[in-house]
């Protein structure tokens, strides 16, 4: 009697347990539609990316003969030729070079630029510009797609992408002045990017890159679009942000408690007056060694407290700030002038 001989099916896994090298990985469809939607996303802002170029007067260290310039990034955010970048790229410049992606080279014009938030504003005088536009930082969620492009050490158009790592962090800025809103995200930024736009999944500016720590892996930052966007309307209009000064030179310093106590304060630090300008618009009113608390009914605990009052509407009118004088709480008056 023959004998009949099952054959079974072939197992999916090899010998050692582990699936076959050809068997397809479960994420892949994943990883291609990650893939996809990096590709696509730098096929539509590229065109819009510039690279800058500019000369700047020699600082008194430098070798004579010897020309200082750089490089940054930029992108075009209106069919006119209106560029955003930052304000340490083109600061002090005496030529402004801006090349386009299809090779085109401009000289590029300065309408304005803030240093306090390390934004500027470049025009250009082209035919078929590509723009970009702003999209809703203040919608971002830590942990989505981000997408950098720029110019690092003058590589043009490269293409980094990570992911949003943190929301709402502050920046000091080369003025000194805190930038609020940054952006902290793991797309790799180098010198060059800086200008740069930072993207989302739609190809929309989420943020200018404008920041790395150098001795840090993954931790570069980004000016949040919703700030960019108020900045550059500025600089449209005024080729600056106007701010307000009251002409003090001060530190935040810890309240003696007895007086945080006495006078239930909410905050335990202020500003100790160190000094008042002859002519400023403290003079007469502040004295060295005044502590100042409150500005216009909110409290003051540090100096960015108080250069966030000090924006525009705070010009030229008369604002209330809470002191303490040799431990007594006052209130008094100063009309700060605008800060040139």
């Amino acid at each position: 009697m023959s004998k009949s001989i099952s054959i079974s099916a072939p197992q999916n896994h090899s010998d050692n347990g582990y699936p076959p090298v050809n068997t397809p990985h479960p994420d892949a469809y994943l990883l291609d539609a990650y893939s996809r939607t990096v590709v696509g996303v730098s096929q539509t802002v590229s065109p819009s990316v510039v690279q800058i170029k500019v000369e700047k007067k020699p600082s008194p260290q430098a070798r004579q003969g010897q020309q200082p310039f750089g490089t940054g990034s930029g992108f075009i955010i209106s069919s006119d030729g209106y560029i955003v970048t930052n304000s340490h790229v083109v600061n002090n410049a005496t030529k402004v070079e801006v090349v386009l992606q299809d090779g085109r080279e401009f000289t590029g014009r300065l309408v304005g630029e803030d240093p306090a938030t390390d934004l500027a504003l470049l025009q250009i005088s082209g035919d078929g510009l590509r723009a970009v536009r702003f999209g809703k930082s203040e919608q971002l969620q830590v942990g989505q797609l981000a997408v950098a492009i720029g110019n690092p050490y003058g590589f043009q158009y490269s293409v980094t992408a990570g992911v949003i790592s943190a929301l709402g962090r502050t920046l000091r800025s080369e003025s000194g002045r805190l930038i609020d809103d940054v952006i902290q995200t793991d797309a790799a930024l180098n010198p060059g990017n800086s200008g740069g736009p930072l993207v989302d999944s739609k190809g929309e500016v989420i943020g200018v890159n404008t920041a790395v720590i150098l001795p840090a892996q993954g931790l570069c930052f980004a000016v949040s679009s919703s700030l960019a966007e108020f900045v550059v309307g500025k600089l449209l209009m005024d080729g600056k942000v106007r701010r307000g000064f009251i002409g003090i030179s001060g530190q935040t310093v810890p309240i003696n408690p007895r007086s945080v106590s006495f006078h239930n304060l909410s905050k335990k630090t202020g500003i100790l007056v160190q000094g008042v300008e002859p002519s400023g618009p403290s003079s007469g009113v502040l004295q060295v060694g005044d502590i100042i608390i409150g500005f216009e009914g909110d409290s003051v605990q540090s100096i960015d407290d108080l250069h966030k009052h000090l924006d525009a509407s705070s010009i030229n009118r008369m604002v209330e700030l809470v002191l303490l004088r040799n431990g007594q709480k006052e209130k008094v008056g100063v009309r700060p002038k605008e800060l040139k």
